[in-house]
């Protein structure tokens, strides 16, 4: 089995010295069970390259990943796993290139934007070796050869999500089902939105509780779904069975699509527990230990092998950009 990846991708504010950026290695499976890679060149710099760019402002890792790829190659992705992050001087102080895998249909055209981007070409892994100018742009596909080696690049998301924030119970005097989300957490539920984008989850499934349902719906909506509520994950009725709630969590891998549940802080032990008999020690190690564990909007996105069904093959903590 490939080694596994853990990253958090929460936000870096705006005054932060280093440049950002990020980006995808796309692949597409080919005949005879291997891949192709999508490789671009940048008459800017007149090389062969990887689709990427800089963040913009407000705007997380993820997200930037998903924008540059779309602007640059006309492709919509869905991000895979993460891959090793590249660091390098430039004039102004360290980039950090942040990168994932995505997979592309083999229906789906690229094609380049004919500004950043004059040519692209999917090549092997091997050609593309031959023909990246930039040796640090060699690390990532090692990581992505890897993982087709140990046969877990395909992979679909399962991300749990904690409610954004919402009123304050000593403010609210009627059912606790009915608690709104605070102003801030309104704007945290609407960053959630394009957040869950990058990732493009297929099911969503949430606490019935209005907090819960408001920081997802938004998406679902968006997306053209429904939101599957599942009482087990109320705070209330995690507290009478946390067993009902830990066998809502397991049905994150039941199933081989993308999927997205939230929950309420006082689940998240439950959840996380559920999470880590699937993760390998090394990983499972990384997950939150102490009360809040996340913050309200935050994700935790893993990435599920869709060959090995229950295998974890990496995984992410990511806060939404919250202005």
């Amino acid at each position: 089995m490939a080694r596994t990846a853990y990253r958090t991708s929460a936000q870096v504010p705006d005054s932060a010295p280093d440049v950002r950026a990020a980006g995808c290695l796309c692949w597409r499976p080919s005949s005879g069970g291997g891949i192709e890679v999508l490789v671009i060149h940048r008459p800017r710099y007149d090389d062969w390259s990887w689709p990427k760019g800089k963040l913009e402002a407000e705007e997380t890792l993820p997200e930037a990943a998903y924008r540059e790829v779309h602007e640059e190659v006309g492709l919509k992705v869905r991000l895979g796993a993460p891959l090793p992050v590249m660091s390098y001087k430039v004039k102004c102080g360290m980039k950090h290139v942040y990168y994932w895998t995505a997979e592309i249909s083999p229906f789906s055209e690229a094609r380049a934007d004919g500004k950043e981007v004059d040519e692209l070409r999917w090549v092997t892994p091997e050609r593309a070796v031959r023909m990246l100018s930039n040796t640090s742009d060699l690390v990532p596909l090692r990581r992505l050869v890897e993982l087709h080696n140990a046969g877990d690049l395909a992979v679909r998301p399962a991300i749990v999500v904690r409610h954004a924030k919402a009123k304050p119970r000593s403010s609210w005097s009627r059912a606790e089902g009915d608690r709104p989300l605070a102003a801030t957490g309104k704007r945290q539920a609407l960053a959630v939105t394009r957040l869950l984008t990058s990732w493009s989850p297929e099911r969503v499934l949430s606490s019935p509780w209005l907090r819960c349902l408001s920081t997802v719906t938004p998406y679902a909506k968006n997306a053209g779904l429904k939101v599957k509520e599942r009482p087990a994950l109320t705070e209330a009725a995690h507290k009478r069975s946390p067993k009902k709630a830990a066998a809502v969590v397991e049905t994150l891998f039941d199933k081989d699509r993308p999927v997205v549940l939230c929950t309420h802080r006082p689940v998240l032990p439950t959840v996380l527990k559920v999470l880590g008999r699937h993760m390998p020690a090394d990983m499972r190690s990384l997950l939150p230990e102490e009360d809040p564990y996340l913050a309200p909007g935050e994700l935790i996105v893993l990435q599920v092998s869709r060959r090995h069904r229950h295998r974890v093959v990496s995984a992410e903590i990511v806060r939404p950009f919250d202005s």
